[in-house]
């Protein structure tokens, strides 16, 4: 299987759920447009495999998509098997680098307190944008090198 787009999230403050969106545009530097991660730093997008959201609902958590305060949740893709300074490519433009796998949790999340775990800690990576482009739901996820 391809890996793909399954999913795009955005929101307007941190700390909170983000809601679903068809089409993004991610610009250099900076991350995706009208998120409230929009900004320079090494953090400028998150991405859950949708598999690591499977695992929650496994366990009887009632999750979505952008749940986990995710920006880009992908298919078929093992995003923790990535190293830093990996470069993916996103639908047909857009080139991003993963900057950190993980996160250190400072303040639980609702996930965490409905289920006592979150997968976002353990199993999200961030990145910055190298190279700006529109992304949709479906789109091609590409390794470029390892």
């Amino acid at each position: 299987m391809c890996a793909r787009i399954k999913a795009i999230s955005i929101s307007q403050k941190k700390g909170t759920k983000k809601y679903n969106i068809r089409v993004a545009t991610l610009i250099q530097n900076y991350g995706i447009l009208n998120d409230s991660h929009f900004g320079t730093g090494n953090r400028q997008i998150s991405l859950l495999g949708i598999e690591s959201i499977q695992k929650m609902k496994d366990i009887g958590l009632d999750v979505a998509p952008g749940d986990f305060a995710e920006n880009i949740t992908t298919e078929g893709i093992s995003l923790t098997k990535l190293r830093i300074g990996t470069r993916l490519k996103l639908g047909k433009d857009v080139i991003i680098e993963i900057t950190q796998i993980g996160k250190e949790c400072h303040n639980r999340c609702e996930i965490f307190y409905q289920a006592g775990d979150c997968v976002m800690p353990k199993e999200g990576i961030f990145a910055k944008v190298l190279l700006e482009g529109v992304i949709k739901i479906n789109d091609k996820v590409e390794v470029l090198d390892v």
